[in-house]
């Protein structure tokens, strides 16, 4: 069994390190490197960096910033945001990424997820997920920052992310994202028993045990948080110990 990861997530815009609720209401919370520093100092497991408008404005990924991350910081980094071809993975991974996440643009062209897993490694490729409860255990995937619902369930579109070779998900709930009233569950819980590769849990962290919870409830391997580690509410070695006390298998610094 895999130790459990506890990931910080920076939402970048416009060069800034911004963070709303359900998609609104931004805020400028600070510099991206700066806060990544500081989280790698507190033993985050990875960091992720999404340009959080790079697909609407049709832009390409924010190179500069992951540059000069790569050059500070140790652990893992997994960018996304304006990934839209072969070429953007390459050149996304050689400015210091180890991973990269694609998101609308997986949905809107699945063969960049083969090529991507063919020619990079499947532990290259993260599908990140925008999803929404529409009924009872059944969710619809938006894209483009939440802004466009494109009718697709969530339950298919996990199990062909897989078979197409992608190594990892990040599924963040529009529902609860930035809210601070908890991660998903039963929407975790649903994605987790559908594929075998590792699910990342994102949207609604808002304290301590609920990091606990959703690795005791699901079958999440990772927790992604943003609002909490940024407004110092909680720092990831503080959380990190809480769930090695709750017995957790989680990697200490």
């Amino acid at each position: 069994m895999l130790a459990k990861r506890i990931i910080p997530c920076l939402d970048v815009r416009d060069g800034k390190v911004v963070k709303g609720v359900k998609f609104k209401g931004v805020r400028d919370v600070g510099d991206p490197v700066e806060l990544a520093e500081v989280y790698n100092q507190q033993g985050a497991d990875e960091i992720v960096f999404y340009d959080i408008t790079a697909s609407y404005e049709k832009r390409s990924v924010m190179l500069d910033v992951v540059r000069e991350t790569a050059k500070r910081v140790f652990v893992p980094l997994t960018v996304g945001g304006g990934i839209k071809t072969v070429d953007d993975i390459r050149d996304t991974l050689r400015a210091g990424a180890d991973k990269v996440s694609v998101n609308s643009q997986a949905v809107k062209n699945t063969q960049l997820i083969r090529d991507g897993a063919d020619i990079f490694g499947s532990q290259c490729i993260c599908v990140g997920i925008d999803a929404k409860k529409i009924a009872d255990n059944k969710w619809t995937v938006y894209i483009n920052g939440g802004r466009v619902d494109m009718k697709l369930d969530l339950i298919e579109w996990v199990k062909k992310i897989e078979e197409l070779g992608a190594g990892e998900i990040c599924l963040n709930s529009i529902d609860a994202d930035g809210t601070k009233e908890g991660f998903d569950l039963p929407m975790l819980k649903a994605v987790c028993n559908a594929v075998n590769i590792p699910v990342i849990a994102s949207g609604g962290a808002g304290k301590i045990k609920d990091f606990s919870e959703v690795f005791e409830e699901t079958g999440a391997t990772a927790a992604l948080a943003a609002s909490l580690f940024h407004f110092g509410e909680l720092t990831v070695s503080e959380v990190k110990e809480h769930c090695r006390e709750r017995g957790i298998d989680i990697r200490m610094k």
